[in-house]
């Protein structure tokens, strides 16, 4: 027998389709292939380059192996920022650091083999702030990497989302 909160559960369930719901899937892209040129090390970069290829994208980059064909990629992503900052925003009358502040900064640009702009220069920045007692200085050290960490997922799916967007070159 079933109760009202069975017959609620699968009443929503069954009306999620209708409504425009949907996971979000994998993204398509106007372009079979990249080259990622500039700051390709950095972090960010690196997530960037994993995250297309984990995609469907050939990427080529000068720390990745040539193609045997020669192929510089049909799209060029030209890196030209990817930061971190760390800053205090908040100190005790003593002195003592209270509060820090992190920044991810990651700029670029997306043109075609040929020079044509795709995108034009676009700045992501991302802010997070953190407490900070000395203490504690270890956990707030393993805090800080993990929101890094946080800020540059986020940053390659933004990345990735208007990668996407991007008709053909």
């Amino acid at each position: 027998m079933l109760t009202r909160r069975h017959w609620l559960a699968l009443s929503t369930v069954s009306a999620l389709p209708g409504c425009g719901f949907a996971l979000r899937g994998a993204p398509k892209f106007a372009f079979e292939s990249l080259r990622v040129q500039g700051s390709d090390g950095t972090p960010v970069a690196r997530e960037l380059q994993q995250t297309l290829s984990d995609a469907g994208v050939r990427v080529f980059s000068s720390r990745l192996p040539a193609s045997p064909e020669g192929e510089t990629g049909e799209v060029v992503l030209t890196v030209l920022t990817d930061q971190r900052e760390r800053s205090v925003v908040g100190q005790t009358a003593a002195g003592q650091v209270r509060e820090l502040q992190l920044r991810t900064r990651f700029r670029f640009r997306l043109a075609t083999a040929q020079g044509a702009q795709l995108l034009d220069e676009t700045e992501l920045l991302l802010e997070r702030d953190i407490s900070y007692t000395e203490t504690a200085a270890l956990a707030k050290e393993a805090e800080e990497a993990l929101q890094y960490r946080d800020m540059q997922r986020d940053i390659t799916q933004q990345v990735m989302r208007r990668l996407a967007a991007v008709t053909a070159p």
